[in-house]
Parts: C-alpha cells; sequence; structure tokens
C-alpha cells in the first residue's frame, strides 16, 4: 500500500520540477537568448539530472519553453475580439500580438537558435491563421487591400512585430510607443489605399 501511495507523489514531484524547470527557463530565456542549462536548473533550484532527466537537451527545453509561451499567448489572443469591423480587430490584435513580442523576443531568439529549421513557424501556426483569416475576412469586406495575398501582408505583419521589438531592444523605440505605432503600421499596410 505504501509502495503505490509513492508512486502519485513521485509523478506530483516531477510534474513541479517539470513546470518549475519551463518557468525557470522563461525567465532566464527571457533575459539572455545564451542562457545556460546550468542557469536554468539554478533558476528552478534542481540539480543538472533532475533537469536533464525531464529535458534531455537544450532544444528540447527550449522548444518546451516555446510552446509555454506561445499557448499562454494565443489564450490572450483568443479573447480578442474579432467580430466586427476588421481594422478594430487588426488594430487590437497587433497591440495584444505586440506585448506578447516584446515579452518573448529573447526566447525566440533562442529558439530560432536551438531548434531545427521551420520548427519555430510550425510552433506559430496557430497564433498566424488568426491573423490570416483576418486579413482575409477584411479583403472580403472591402477594407483590407486585395492587391496583395493574405500571406504576404501577414508575413509583413509579422516582420514589422519583430523589428518593432529589436528596436526597442536597440533602444531606437521607446517601449510606451510602440503598441500604438505597431497598430497603426499595421493599418497602414492592410488598409485599401485612398485615392
Amino acid at each position: 500500500m505504501a509502495h503505490s501511495a509513492a508512486r502519485p507523489a513521485r509523478r506530483a514531484d516531477a510534474r513541479l520540477n517539470a513546470e518549475k524547470i519551463v518557468q525557470a527557463a522563461v525567465s532566464c530565456l527571457g533575459r539572455s537568448a545564451e542562457a545556460s542549462m546550468n542557469d536554468i536548473a539554478q533558476e528552478a533550484g534542481v540539480g543538472r539530472v533532475t533537469l536533464y532527466a525531464h529535458f534531455p537537451s537544450r532544444e528540447a527545453l527550449v522548444e518546451a519553453t516555446m510552446i509555454r509561451l506561445l499557448t499562454e499567448g494565443d489564450e490572450v489572443l483568443a479573447a480578442v475580439d474579432l467580430t466586427g469591423d476588421p481594422r478594430d480587430g487588426l488594430r487590437a490584435l497587433m497591440e495584444s500580438g505586440w506585448l506578447l513580442i516584446a515579452q518573448a523576443a529573447s526566447v525566440l531568439q533562442a529558439a530560432l537558435a536551438a531548434l531545427p529549421p521551420g520548427r519555430v513557424q510550425e510552433l506559430h501556426a496557430k497564433p498566424e491563421q488568426r491573423i490570416h483569416d483576418l486579413i482575409r475576412r477584411g479583403q472580403s469586406l472591402g477594407v483590407f487591400r486585395a492587391d496583395i495575398q493574405a500571406d504576404l501582408l501577414a508575413g509583413a505583419l509579422h516582420h514589422l512585430l519583430h523589428g518593432a521589438a529589436a528596436d526597442v531592444a536597440a533602444g531606437r523605440l521607446d517601449p510606451a510607443d510602440a503598441p500604438h505605432l505597431v497598430a497603426e503600421l499595421a493599418l497602414a499596410v492592410c488598409a485599401v489605399p485612398q485615392s
């Protein structure tokens, strides 16, 4: 009987350790894309053996960290109302997306360096689908330009978000100005040109 009671306790401890490790990775990689496995283990308060038991490589841990941030971000973006005017939806989505990108820029840099080519794009598929769908709806309503493919417009917005994050990190853009600027630039890119 004591043996079966010990198993759930060990599983609970293992889940708690894995959670602490991912949270520590979010924190450490958020500060520096080059954070080491030792840095993360120390922040999590676990030994290297425990860390590697859960995440056998830096790649596995970086991917788990990226998935965590994307899942949390998806919850935020899912709360954005996209049913009204697509321009309002785009503005709200870009402002929310900006905050998520700003918080995760260093983790994204680590993911781009550690994960196989294309994996980061695969992980972003769900959030990117939301913007693609909004652009297509705006195009069908005639408020977003249809002379450029929705995929290209979405790609331009992706680069806009990441470029703004790089500008903030380099001190060229005030973080307080970034959400509004990103939203306005997104509208300028997508809106039907005024004649």
